[in-house]
């Protein structure tokens, strides 16, 4: 049943075409000011010099923060097979675990702050967080200077940059903001394909501490330009959010749908990404030599999945692209992952399920922004983030002791991350069908 629709003023029609909380007033805005006194805002440029720069600059953001995350298998094998050998695979999965957890819970507040005084400032601090992060883990070695420097200072630092990144883009962007949002997010990509070779690397030829080093100066540098090139529109507008607008999103059944998607798709979509080296390595699938490609493998094929899905948004709509490649991503896993005993089946589901699972990535901000009035996206993009930190914190863990229960038997971990996929495409699924009806052909 598709959602009742009651009039409304220009302003609000408006309202999904920005992300910075743009007071209505035309003097921060470039509106024009109506004889009712409400006040229209500018369209979206588009394009120009100063878009395609923010964009770049968002592109710097996802190399340095998800491209980082997105290589956290071979952190999880070096780990266990390294200075964490004495921990089991559950107790070492915490720090990847946490630096998705803080990337995602802290999703409101850098969300609140964008909202109300613009990315300088979250920029700034986060980029110096992340970079000293990973700076005091090239001195660890001990378990818990690792967790503490990678898996909370330096994910702390993410979430500050990652949140304006994607937030910017909607008022910059409104007919190809599907594309722009593809060409930033494929930034996660590239890094996940540099960053796994690169560490490996350097860690065999120069050891873990300067690997880590070399890293953390090539984030500096990528995020030196994030902070020259990313600004808003227009002058952000610091206001206090009332009541009713904390709690307007947990009373709206197409963003609780959608949230809740996201939670069990992240407890579903970051198993194979953390845990494909260690069981094709494990197994004997793969050779350690050629599984520390997995993971710049699948980061290829995500590369492409998140351009075709951002391009493709524009002309089908973003939750149109997001539910057929996030079903794709979930039957890949059951179908592919489960049954594959060879290198070559297990490099094709690494292709095959990195552009499938693209969209999550691409996708998830443009489907928040498709439902949120203009002044809060900020706040509803880190609050989805905030409620899917949970599933990102314990999903590995889980994982970890799934395996155990089953004597290293990965079945019942492939299951898990399979249907809860599904399960999460499915409740997304839902929130467009509230939103536009029964109309599966429907642009949305």
């Amino acid at each position: 049943m598709s959602k009742e629709t009651t009039p409304e003023p220009e302003a609000a029609k408006l309202a999904g075409r920005g992300s910075d909380s743009e007071a209505a007033r035309p003097e921060s805005t470039g509106g024009e000011k109506q004889p009712d006194g409400e006040v229209v805002l500018d369209a979206a440029p588009d394009g120009g010099l100063q878009a395609w720069l923010v964009v770049l600059g968002s592109w710097c953001v996802l190399f340095c923060s998800f491209g980082w995350i997105n290589s956290i298998g071979t952190f999880q094998n070096y780990y266990e097979q390294g200075p964490l050998s004495s921990y089991s695979a559950s107790t070492v999965a915490w720090i990847p675990s946490l630096q998705i957890f803080f990337m995602y819970a802290m999703g409101p507040i850098p969300g609140y702050v964008f909202d109300h005084y613009g990315p300088r400032h979250l920029l700034a601090i986060g980029s110096l967080l992340h970079v000293f992060g990973l700076m005091m883990a090239s001195l660890s070695t001990e378990y818990y200077q690792i967790l503490l420097s990678q898996g909370v200072v330096s994910a702390i630092g993410v979430s500050l940059i990652f949140q304006p990144a994607n937030s910017v883009i909607p008022s910059w962007f409104d007919k190809k903001r599907g594309a722009a949002y593809g060409i930033m997010t494929s930034g996660s990509s590239f890094g996940g394909v540099i960053f796994p070779i690169m560490i490996q690397r350097l860690i065999a030829s120069v050891g873990y501490g300067w690997a880590m080093r070399a890293a953390a100066f090539l984030i500096f540098g990528l995020l030196l330009v994030a902070n020259l090139t990313i600004k808003s529109r227009t002058p952000p507008a610091p206001h206090q959010l009332t009541k009713k607008e904390l709690v307007q999103p947990f009373k709206d059944p197409d963003m609780m749908l959608l949230t809740w998607g996201f939670v069990l798709l992240t407890f579903g979509v970051f198993i194979p990404i953390n845990f494909m080296v260690v069981e094709a390595v494990s197994t004997g699938v793969l050779t350690p030599d050629l599984g520390q490609y997995l993971i710049p493998i699948f980061n290829a094929g995500s590369l492409f999945g998140r351009l075709g899905a951002g391009a493709s948004a524009d002309f089908f709509g973003p939750y149109n692209v997001f539910v057929g490649v996030c079903y794709l991503a979930g039957v890949v896993i059951l179908a592919l992952w489960i049954p594959a005993s060879s290198a070559a089946a297990t490099i094709v589901f690494a292709v095959i399920f990195g552009f499938s699972s693209g969209a999550y990535v691409a996708l998830a901000a443009p489907c928040v922004v498709q439902i949120s009035p203009r002044q809060q996206i900020g706040y509803r993009v880190g609050l989805v983030f905030l409620f899917s930190s949970v599933a990102g914190l314990t999903t590995n863990p889980i994982a970890g002791a799934i395996l155990a229960a089953n004597n290293g038997t990965w079945v019942g971990v492939k299951v898990y991350a399979g249907v809860l996929t599904i399960a999460g495409t499915t409740l997304a699924l839902g929130s467009r069908l509230y939103q536009s009806g029964p109309k599966l052909l429907a642009k949305y």
